[in-house]
């Protein structure tokens, strides 16, 4: 694993530019560089030691020194190509695998993609003619990153390497802010920064005289089976994926691998036997917490576990650190957690697989399931009715189903841009300085539907999630976070011959009402207890929701929405009330207030040249202490919240058992009926009182405490809905909210 970049054309100091740029990427590749510099270009290579350890540098050439290569990612049949190769005639001077790229070019051209397995972002110069060729793998894993300058080309495994160009000047891009808004991420080929790009996964380019040309040469289409028994697809996948581990797990030095309560992992990990796992969580429970499931399954599996217990001085500590290694906002939370687990890897391996691209692949997310849920609904309800359901929906609280009928009122097209919606464009013009820039976000998903337009719905969802969500954000944060620790992550599910299968397998092999990634999960189990290869889609799960309704963190968030930074791109009294909302516990906005501060840190460390480290948090203060009292002089005591706020201290909201409560105050004007009704009331209600989260306020505020029972959440795309039980329920919910019967 390495980072590159490049430019070609004249320029003064152009041995100082090109350190810079490759210096500003060391974390990609701390044991070596390297340098390629002729009258035309000039090319750096940072190098993270895996394969070849003593002969392997770049930049590296073929036979003759006519091409020059510099190379991220791996070749996983690195070997068999070599075999071919010799057989032609080619000679090698390495074992490397990088050595191996060089010479297929040289063999087969833009036709070598044919004979490739692995992860991969590569330059080629080529010294005859002057050109430069750039390729991205098959599904997007490595990055790669370009710019014109004038008539000249500037490539970079990161965008930051491209900043450190003197003649580039750095742009704010506001469409890409209006993309983000939406989809959490920036969809690519766009980025932040005006005229840089993203070359997009199964393409590649050609730049000679002046002039970009790119083409793509792999795209993932789905060719379904409808022959294909269940057996015979989960004997595909095991044995596919078993070839796909072991060839991932070609290096030398030690593998590890990620270890979650989920199967996709959880699979990855079975063929681990021995070696090392690692896992981090929150203390919040199990909910927030998946050390103790992969504690359990790494004892069943025989491996060496390691974990980490983030804190929550830790996390929102590195969200500025974290975003500068994004290059651009993501806000998506996990990608902290990542940080923190690739951290922990580091510390006792250089590479690790993960389970990334499972579910994109193989059916895995919930949603997926929205075609067949909705479809009964959207076939007898016309869809002038289901816009005005959906009206009344969105006035109601958010009681069970709600969700439900609001995303049921369009077709897939309108209403499905990818696993994150955050802002659709009518919230966006009411937020931004600039409403203008705000559009649909659907028109951008366009292209992707007309491409899939064949495909059953489901099956448009994952093409969808394979060439937008799962590039914009799985591998993003995946290769961004693990690069950050100096840490090769694989991803054995995105392999092309495991692909293949995926392809092939009939859509209810890949979802259907008694589970997502069926098929993939009845693989699973023949290597997993079935608890783990059965358990339902967790993701990694964050308590951002949690935080935003603690003070100290409340006020953490409230600090930057009211900076002169978001006084330039929000109406900041709209984010205000999105923030207060949440705090009050009338809505979870916890999602959209992450969107905007994360989007705020980045800003401001991008374009207002703050450093990571002026950034952080101040941290939370510690609680103070609190003297016990007994029961007598708790019964004196009259607690006055406003005490404690003044002087900064905490207040603890301890759950009083009936024996130890005071005795209340007498109760004016009961009627006997009232009385006895009381009573009944008071026998009914249970013994023990509500938990609390140990979360507790520690500003010089009114202090809170956040329940730990988990709120009825809204209708899963899972779940069997009967139709007769439902909408009895609904008119239910609306009589008492309208208090009618029409």
């Amino acid at each position: 694993m390495c980072g590159i970049c490049g430019f070609t054309g004249e320029l003064e100091q152009r041995q100082d530019t090109i350190r810079k740029m490759t210096e500003v990427i060391t974390h990609r590749g701390p044991d070596a560089d390297g340098y390629f510099m002729d009258e035309y270009i000039a090319m750096g290579f940072r190098r993270l030691s895996i394969i070849d350890l003593e002969t392997g540098d770049q930049p590296i050439t073929n036979e003759d020194g006519n091409l020059v290569l510099t190379y991220n990612g791996e070749i996983y049949n690195y070997k068999e190509l070599k075999q071919e190769l010799e057989g032609l005639g080619h000679r090698f001077s390495t074992t490397s695998d990088s050595e191996v790229l060089v010479h297929a070019f040289e063999q087969w051209g833009e036709d070598m993609f044919e004979k490739l397995r692995g992860m991969f972002a590569f330059a080629i110069y080529n010294k005859e003619n002057r050109s430069v060729f750039l390729a991205r793998d098959f599904f997007g894993i490595k990055p790669l990153h370009y710019t014109l300058i004038g008539n000249d080309l500037c490539y970079a495994s990161e965008i930051k390497s491209i900043l450190e160009h003197p003649d580039f000047t750095k742009r704010f891009n506001d469409k890409a802010l209006d993309a983000y808004l939406s989809f959490q991420y920036v969809p690519q080929p766009m980025t932040f920064f005006k005229d840089i790009f993203c070359l997009l996964p199964g393409h590649y380019m050609w730049f000679r005289d002046g002039v970009v040309e790119t083409q793509r040469y792999f795209e993932p289409k789905f060719k379904p089976d409808p022959e294909m028994t269940e057996e015979e697809a989960i004997s595909k996948i095991e044995k596919v994926f078993e070839n796909s581990v072991e060839a991932h797990k070609i290096a030398d030095v030690e593998v590890g691998c990620f270890l979650s309560s989920g199967v996709d992992s959880s699979y990855v990990a079975s063929y681990f036997e021995g070696q090392k796992t690692f896992t981090v969580g929150f203390d919040f429970g199990e909910k927030y917490n998946e050390i103790d499931w992969a504690k359990a399954l790494s004892d069943k599996i025989n491996v060496e576990h390691h974990t980490k217990l983030i804190s929550s001085e830790e996390f929102w500590a590195a969200v500025p650190k974290v975003q500068y290694h994004m290059d651009q906002p993501l806000a998506d939370p996990s990608c902290i957690a990542l940080y923190f687990v690739t951290k922990l890897a580091a510390e006792h391996v250089k590479v690790v697989l993960s389970g990334e691209g499972a579910d994109e692949l193989f059916g895995g997310y919930t949603c997926y399931n929205d075609p067949r849920v909705f479809k009964a609904y959207q076939k007898v309800v016309p869809y002038f009715m289901r816009r005005a359901i959906g009206w009344i929906c969105k006035k109601l609280p958010d009681i069970k189903g709600r969700d439900y009928l609001i995303r049921a009122i369009h077709p897939l097209e309108k209403r499905y841009i990818g696993n994150a919606y955050m802002y659709d464009e009518k919230q966006k013009k009411a937020i931004l300085k600039n409403p203008e820039i705000a559009t649909d976000p659907a028109r951008m998903c366009r292209r992707m539907y007309t491409r899939a337009r064949r495909y059953d719905d489901e099956t448009k969802m994952q093409y969808l999630d394979i060439n937008m969500w799962m590039v914009g954000d799985i591998l993003l944060k995946a290769d961004r976070m693990s690069m950050a620790n100096s840490l090769e992550l694989r991803v054995p599910f995105l392999d092309k011959e495991v692909f293949k299968v995926a392809a092939s397998l009939p859509t209810p092999l890949r979802v259907n009402r008694f589970n997502t990634k069926y098929a993939m999960r009845k693989a699973a189990a023949r290597h997993l207890p079935e608890e783990v290869a059965e358990k339902p889609k967790l993701g990694f799960p964050v308590p951002t929701r949690v935080w935003l309704r603690d003070e100290h963190y409340y006020h953490v968030v409230k600090d930057m929405f009211t900076s002169p930074t978001a006084e330039k791109f929000f109406n900041t009294d709209l984010l205000l009330d999105y923030l207060d909302d949440h705090f009050d516990e009338k809505e979870d906005n916890s999602r959209k207030i992450w969107t905007i501060y994360v989007f705020l840190v980045w800003y401001q460390i991008y374009f207002g040249a703050v450093s990571p480290e002026d950034l952080k948090p101040a941290e939370k203060p510690a609680p103070a202490p609190v003297e016990e009292m007994t029961a007598d002089e708790a019964d004196e005591t009259e607690p006055d919240e406003s005490d404690d706020a003044a002087e900064g201290g905490t207040k603890i909201f301890t759950p009083v058992k009936e024996s130890d409560a005071p005795a209340e105050e007498p109760q004016e004007d009961i009627k006997p009926e009232e009385e006895s009704e009381a009573e009944s009331e008071a026998q009914a209600a249970p013994e023990t009182a509500p938990e609390y989260e140990d979360i507790f306020s520690s500003s010089g505020t009114t202090a809170r405490r956040v329940k730990v029972e988990e709120e009825a959440p809204p209708i899963s795309f899972t779940d069997d809905i009967d139709p007769e039980d439902f909408f009895a329920s609904l008119k239910d919910k609306l009589r008492e909210n309208f208090d009618s019967e029409e």
